[in-house]
């Protein structure tokens, strides 16, 4: 489920007024996803989405390093620095930052082209991320961390 989530998200995307800046909700709701289910569960379900989404053709190679490197650096600042609202703000634009500056080291060219069109996207991240986490963590404390719901397998 959260992998279909996560790919889910990324098709929302806003529009920022600069070209190729769109803001991908996916970001948001990986911060949130890791600051809820854990670093193991959101790395499973990031891994998921990629593998999925290539095998569909939706991504190439590019996008899973992108994917890869920002679900890394996400989950492993939100594992050793915890989730509170400073670290789930900046984790976002950080990892979109930190796969950026590995997309350039991969395709040989300047980090500063790559990087300055991406952030809109990640203040409007960082604006987002508080709210769906707060959502994600009140639906999950509801619903999903229930024992007492019958299995069907």
């Amino acid at each position: 489920m959260l992998a279909c989530f996560i790919i889910l998200a990324g098709y929302f995307k806003i529009p920022t007024g600069i070209p190729g800046s769109e803001f991908q909700l996916s970001a948001p709701v990986a911060v949130a996803i890791v600051a809820v289910f854990g670093f193991k569960r959101y790395f499973l379900a990031g891994m998921i989405a990629t593998v999925l989404l290539l095998l569909l053709g939706i991504h190439t190679i590019i996008n899973a390093e992108i994917s890869l490197i920002f679900r890394l650096t996400v989950g492993l600042i939100i594992l050793f620095c915890g989730t509170s609202i400073p670290v789930l703000v900046l984790a976002g634009p950080i990892g979109t930052a930190v796969a950026r500056i590995g997309l350039a080291f991969t395709l040989d060219i300047p980090i500063l082209p790559l990087l300055i069109p991406v952030i809109p996207g990640m203040i409007i991240t960082a604006l987002c991320v508080w709210p769906i986490t707060k959502m994600m963590r009140t639906i999950h404390e509801k619903v999903g961390a229930r024992n007492d719901v019958p299995r069907v397998f």
